[in-house]
């Protein structure tokens, strides 16, 4: 049973993800949607961290560590100024969907397990993640055509 490798990945993910909001947050506080919105989403990463971390000490004998693969890569220096609010932005959204493809894969193992509390726990946890998801696509959209049109 391999199901421990991603309730650790899962749990590094969020870590990354939370990390990488406070980042863009230090980095683009002067908008105030991106420093409001940003410290809510990153609270929301660092609540799952909580809440998984039963499931991840339940199955530890499964797990093996994980690399920091995508925030190493995406995060790699401070940027400023609009285009860097958009990769921002753009680096938040794929570190994200990481953290969504994983809800989704430990919530397949948790049916072929019937273990009904990490399912539900899945199920909660992935409609947070959703709702990050949908809050970056929509800044994305926001600030795309300012930054790839109208900017000089």
């Amino acid at each position: 049973m391999h199901i421990g490798n991603y309730l650790a990945l899962v749990d590094s993910s969020e870590q990354q993800l939370a990390d990488a909001f406070d980042k863009v947050v230090a980095q683009h506080g002067d908008e105030p949607d991106v420093r409001q919105a940003g410290k809510l989403l990153a609270g929301w990463s660092r609540a799952h961290r909580q809440q998984v971390r039963k499931f991840v000490e339940r199955y530890a004998d499964q797990a093996s560590a994980e690399p920091e693969r995508l925030s190493q890569t995406l995060f790699a220096e401070p940027r400023s100024g609009s285009m860097a609010l958009l990769r921002d932005l753009h680096d938040l959204w794929l570190l994200a969907n990481e953290v969504q493809l994983c809800w989704t894969i430990i919530s397949q193992a948790a049916a072929a397990l019937m273990d009904k509390e990490l399912a539900q726990t899945c199920h909660d946890l992935s409609a947070e993640t959703k709702r990050q998801l949908t809050w970056l696509l929509t800044r994305i959209k926001s600030e795309a055509p300012q930054t790839l049109v109208a900017a000089s």
